[in-house]
């Protein structure tokens, strides 16, 4: 699952403007390894990340080697910090591996659009982060098991992480999934816990939040989404909740993408089971947007509902090229399914403006040799403002 004033993910259509540049990627370079800083010591936080909790709060994580107290200094000044909250610490084992210390602190009420600066321990990094807005306008970023990697990408992504909400959702190669022991996504739940609970999932794996207008629910493609399971119930009393008049914008993210051109992963049950279950449910609650991963390839398609374009359906894309280990996944079907409107192989992320209450642009842009190119774009007319699609029914 970047941003400017926000990061998460979305998409849309309506209107198209397309832009195709034939591009000749070079090889992929070697895998990237981050140790912990020189003058690190047992106790120094590392992999900071931050994520939204209800409509204002926010939980700070951080880990460190040895136990240390989960306590949070933050303010709205970089040289004064009056508040202070104190959380858990956990850690986890998974076969011969034995996490750090997790910490988790969730700080707030907090303001709406406002910078906030927080430390860990007199003297230590002051960090900051800028709250979302109240109202639109508001931008998204959007892109998509060996233990000691957790590690190393929670480093690599500290610079951003700590400073952007990021709300993820788990994907296939965050399950541990090996016969020895059958508890999967035990590392994704101990590191990167979502506010669950406060959309009244029981779940990890399956959760919904609010920010300036939009609803987001983020649905989990390996766990049971069959009729009658945990998820689909929730998701049913969850799409009962969303007032569009508050909240028009809908959007929904799972990890394996429902439609998609491409051979990589064609018929998976998580594909094409959760799209037999949940379509409908979709549809039927005219969410605006799904995006999806999975596929180490980017591609768009126009509103579409049980395989045929529709108006009233959601825009799918494809957006599974974030970077990865296994490169990417080129070969797609010939001839371009009329409801595929673009598709390319490269890596790239995409962004999501949400500009009023009706009003969307999406954008794809190809990292091109350390460069973003936007590559795609799109605007988009939610279909809360559709009059045709606008009878919501659940």
């Amino acid at each position: 699952m970047k941003f400017h004033n926000f990061w998460l993910l979305l998409v849309a259509s309506a209107t198209i403007f397309t832009v195709a540049v034939a591009y000749n990627r070079p090889p992929p370079r070697k895998n990237l390894v981050l140790s912990p800083a020189d003058d690190a010591d047992s106790t120094t936080p590392q992999q900071v990340h931050i994520s939204l909790v209800g409509k204002n709060r926010m939980r700070i994580s951080w880990i460190t080697d040895d136990h240390t107290p989960a306590t949070v200094h933050y303010g709205t000044s970089s040289e004064k910090h009056e508040y202070s909250v104190t959380g858990t610490v956990s850690s986890y084992q998974h076969l011969n591996y034995t996490s750090g210390q997790i910490h988790d602190v969730t700080i707030g009420p907090l303001e709406p659009n406002t910078e906030y600066y927080y430390r860990f321990a007199p003297g230590s990094t002051v960090y900051s982060f800028k709250t979302p807005p109240a109202k639109f306008p508001i931008k998204f970023a959007i892109s998509d098991t060996v233990q000691p990697l957790w590690d190393s990408f929670g480093r690599l992504v500290e610079p951003l992480a700590s400073r952007r909400p990021w709300m993820v959702t788990q994907g296939n190669h965050d399950s541990e999934n090996i016969t020895a022991n059958p508890v999967t996504f035990i590392a994704y739940n101990a590191r990167w816990r979502m506010p669950f609970e406060d959309s009244g999932s029981g779940s990890n794996l399956y959760y919904s939040f609010e920010v300036a207008g939009v609803h987001v629910i983020m649905l989990g493609s390996y766990t049971d989404f069959q009729p009658g399971s945990n998820q689909y119930r929730w998701l049913v009393s969850d799409l009962k909740k969303v007032d569009r008049n508050k909240t028009p914008w809908l959007v929904v993210l799972i990890h394996a993408p429902w439609y998609n051109s491409n051979y990589a992963h064609q018929g998976e049950i998580q594909s094409v089971g959760m799209m037999d279950a949940m379509e409908g449910l979709l549809y039927k609650a005219r969410v605006d947007v799904v995006l999806a991963g999975h596929v180490h390839a980017y591609e768009r398609f126009n509103r579409v509902y049980n395989h045929v374009a529709n108006s009233c359906g959601p825009v799918h894309i494809t957006i599974g090229d974030g970077g990865n280990l296994h490169g990417l996944a080129s070969n797609y079907t010939e001839p371009q399914p009329t409801i595929s409107a673009f598709r390319e192989a490269s890596f790239g992320h995409g962004q999501f403006e949400v500009v009023n209450a009706s009003y969307a642009k999406w954008s794809w842009h190809r990292n091109q040799d350390d460069e973003s190119v936007q590559a795609d774009s799109v605007s988009i007319i939610n279909l809360a403002s559709n009059p045709a699609c606008n009878k919501l029914e659940i």
